[in-house]
């Protein structure tokens, strides 16, 4: 099989897990809405599924239309650093358990995460940069610069104009309701 064949069964096995991290996001949106969880930011929902499909989508179109060779030494290194990203993915979800969603909700009366990859101030969305380093490193597998820098550069925007912000609005929000009861 041909390096583009075998990136192409990468990018499938890639989109079916995020196929398995929706459904576990449904189960766990559906546990925090019955113990009163509140979703906020739903406005840019849309545009971060989108993104990330045609994030996936690219990388391959890429690799194909352009022709983009193999580079081993490049290639295998971005491998390593995806499957490393794919471990901070994991343990994200496992940190969160229950309160971990590809939706911003929040559910009252529950402490906010301060354990595993959360425990640390200075990096308190671990999560986004698992998001960042995987656009870099699942395109660049194959030499998909151009998919790289235009996911980076839109997920950047998405990410800090709108999800970071309605997830700290709705952890302040959470936290102010606590400090008045």
């Amino acid at each position: 099989m041909s390096s583009t064949g075998w990136y192409a069964l990468l990018l499938l096995a890639v989109g079916l897990w995020r196929l398995v991290e929706l459904a576990v996001s449904r189960r766990n949106l559906a546990w925090a809405l019955e113990r009163g969880g509140v979703e906020s930011g739903q406005g840019h929902f849309p545009a971060m599924v989108a993104l990330h499909t045609a994030f996936l989508a690219g990388c391959l179109v890429e690799v194909v239309a352009l022709d983009r060779p193999f580079v081993p030494a490049l290639g295998w290194t971005m491998l390593v650093v995806l499957v490393l990203t794919q471990a901070l993915r994991m343990w994200c979800m496992h940190a969160l358990g229950r309160q971990w969603n590809t939706r911003v909700v929040v559910v009252p009366g529950l402490p906010r995460v301060t354990g595993g990859p959360y425990r640390h101030r200075w990096l308190p969305h671990p999560n986004y940069l698992v998001v960042a380093v995987e656009g870099v490193a699942l395109p660049l597998v194959h030499g998909a610069w151009v998919t790289a820098v235009v996911f980076t550069v839109l997920n950047g925007v998405l990410l800090l104009r709108y999800r970071i912000p309605a997830e700290d609005a709705a952890l302040a929000r959470l936290r102010d309701a606590r400090a008045g009861a």
